[in-house]
């Protein structure tokens, strides 16, 4: 299975558009001069420009994560998706005073090589791998999507200086410098050695298995509790692309397997994972981990890249259930009006949303923020050979050159039940149509061709194929019913989540008393004051199915729930900003006939 290149899709109107667009009025808001500043004191060249604060401070030590790296991968991803000329034209600046730091060794970063000797040492230091992963990834980006020929000498730089560090060390050596985060760092030079061929480059990302962390997962054993989340997902990423590039099987049962256990017994109805940024339980217990620090962005999004590499292996629709669950409710409603992002997406009740500051946070959280939001066309259709996947009802248009065919998917959904597709094609051409059947589709589903019903239908969670020979002009139309449904915590299944098709709604509890210094965080990412915990709304159920206690309200996706204590709003948790609000509720069994 195949996606297609990013410039191959086109976001319509809609709510993904909607917030790609404002991810990029932030982008467009940064001062090269301010990302480079550490870059170019770190080289002993002279910077007048204003200091960045947060992560980016010039005495943090991941400075350079975000400017040299997330800022970079943004801005190819937006102009590849978007045709946002004068982003690139600033990834290019970007990328040419980054290269001017550059050592003749081809070490790169805003902080000092010395970094290194502390981690080779054991000496505490702040992940310095981690940062040194996000500028090769940045510079790779800037090659694949931008045509950036210059980043890719950067990038190749990085992984020649990587390659002569990494010698004389043990393996022995390297578990112990494994033990401090090292990011993606592994994924980023198998990506180098994808496109330089080079064999040094392909061995030095070898030396990062970690062999406590893959051993047990290529045994099928989830060993996972204890571990920072965020930490360990990159390395599995790393180990798929060591799969695709070596046919390895070993590398496909570790992702696979770690795919599966975390997305099927340590995620929340949202396809969000973590609290407090680790994995406190064993799988498929989440009992008291509903927390104001619950769900770290970053961990979604990595889920999210992960998701399409094992889906691209196996083609299970099923993967893009957790993926179109993990979209809407773990990553969409990450971003404030003004672009600001979650680091946290807290699940305690009561919580609300607190989102960075524009230049005084730049957490790891803001970084993979702006990627996503310049990504969303990315993974709506899928082909192989000359067969078309549909994946997302995400209103777009898709560029298939050698089908000569344009497909244009027209649809308000979620608001509305249903999508909608448009064949423009140079010939007639037999190809299979697939649609995927989602998981939680409600009764009543149809498909029609050209305004007829079809006496046909697909299983949830399956593919509805339609293979014919189609004409230019042809139009298909979906049905996507969708019905309420809850979802209980694993391991307590007296708290529930609600779902409405693929989206989780939660209660409105409104916003009295919040300031704008509990909404937004700067350096450390926690509200001010934190907000005491609150009990889960609490509602009556005679079966663990019941839901005549949420009624549809007048507005399309809004409700109101009948609780132990009055009415209360509900919406999907993605709409969600600057009030309270509650996922989970407490749910009381009692007898039929009760009240």
């Amino acid at each position: 299975m195949h996606g297609f290149s990013l410039n191959q899709v086109r976001l319509l109107d809609s709510e993904f558009a909607t917030q790609a667009e404002i991810n990029r009025r932030y982008l467009h808001s940064l001062p090269v001069d301010r990302l480079a500043h550490n870059f170019r004191l770190q080289a002993g060249l002279p910077s007048q420009a204003r200091p960045l604060g947060g992560w980016e401070k010039p005495d943090c030590e991941l400075r350079g994560h975000f400017s040299g790296g997330h800022y970079l991968s943004a801005v190819a991803l937006a102009y590849a998706s978007h045709g946002d000329t004068v982003l690139k034209e600033r990834g290019d600046a970007l990328v040419a005073i980054l290269a001017a730091c550059q050592q003749p060794n081809g070490y790169l970063s805003a902080f000092p090589e010395s970094f290194f000797d502390r981690l080779s040492r054991g000496q505490k230091v702040w992940a310095p791998f981690y940062t040194i992963h996000k500028i090769q990834a940045g510079m790779l980006d800037m090659y694949q999507h931008a045509g950036n020929a210059q980043a890719l000498k950067v990038a190749t730089g990085i992984g020649d200086w990587l390659v002569h560090w990494l010698n004389g060390f043990s393996d022995t050596e390297m578990a112990h410098i494994e033990k401090t985060e090292f990011g993606g760092i592994n994924e980023s030079m198998y990506n180098l050695y994808a496109i330089t061929g080079n064999g040094r480059h392909l061995e030095a990302a070898h030396r990062f298995d970690q062999a406590s962390l893959l051993d047990p997962l290529a045994a099928h054993r989830d060993e996972l509790k204890g571990l920072h989340s965020n930490t360990q997902v990159p390395k599995i990423i790393g180990a798929a692309r060591r799969y695709e590039l070596t046919g390895e099987p070993r590398y496909r049962r570790i992702s696979e397997f770690f795919w599966e256990t975390v997305t099927g017994e340590r995620t929340y109805a949202t396809g969000g994972s973590s609290n407090d940024e680790f994995w406190k339980t064993g799988p498929g217990d989440l009992k008291g981990q509903l927390g104001l620090y619950a769900a770290e962005s970053c961990v979604a999004y990595n889920l999210l890249k992960l998701t399409r590499h094992v889906y691209e292996w196996n083609g299970d629709p099923r993967a893009f259930d957790y993926y179109e669950r993990t979209l809407y409710n773990a990553r969409l409603g990450t971003q404030d009006e003004n672009g600001m992002k979650l680091y946290y997406y807290p699940l305690q009740a009561g919580a609300n949303k607190y989102y960075n500051t524009p230049f005084d946070s730049f957490w790891c959280c803001t970084g993979t923020g702006v990627e996503e939001f310049a990504r969303f066309n990315e993974n709506i259709y899928f082909r192989e050979g000359t067969d078309l996947y549909v994946n997302l009802f995400i209103p777009s248009e898709l560029d298939w050159p050698e089908q000569q065919l344009k497909l244009r998917q027209e649809t308000g959904f979620p608001r509305e039940p249903r999508t909608r597709f448009v064949l423009a094609l140079g010939k007639p051409i037999t190809m299979a149509l697939n649609l995927r059947i989602p998981e939680w589709i409600g009764p009543d589903a149809a498909v029609r061709v050209n305004g007829e019903t079809l006496d046909v239908f697909a299983s949830p969670g399956s593919y509805l194929t339609l293979r014919r020979e189609w004409r230019d002009g042809d139009r298909i139309e979906l049905d996507l019913p969708m019905t309420l449904r809850n979802q209980p915590l694993p391991g307590d299944d007296s708290l529930r989540a609600v779902r409405y098709g693929p989206l989780v709604l939660a209660a409105q509890l409104g916003g009295k008393g919040l300031t704008h210094a509990m909404q937004y965080a700067g350096m450390w990412a926690a509200p001010d004051p934190e907000p005491k915990p609150q009990p889960a709304p609490r509602v009556a159920m005679t079966s663990p199915r019941q839901m005549d206690w949420l009624k549809a309200a007048d507005t399309p996706l809004s409700f109101t729930a009948s609780t132990l204590h009055g009415e209360l709003p509900v919406v999907p948790v993605n709409q969600i900003k600057h009030q309270r609000y509650a996922v989970y509720w407490q749910t009381e069994m009692a007898a039929a006939g009760e009240s």
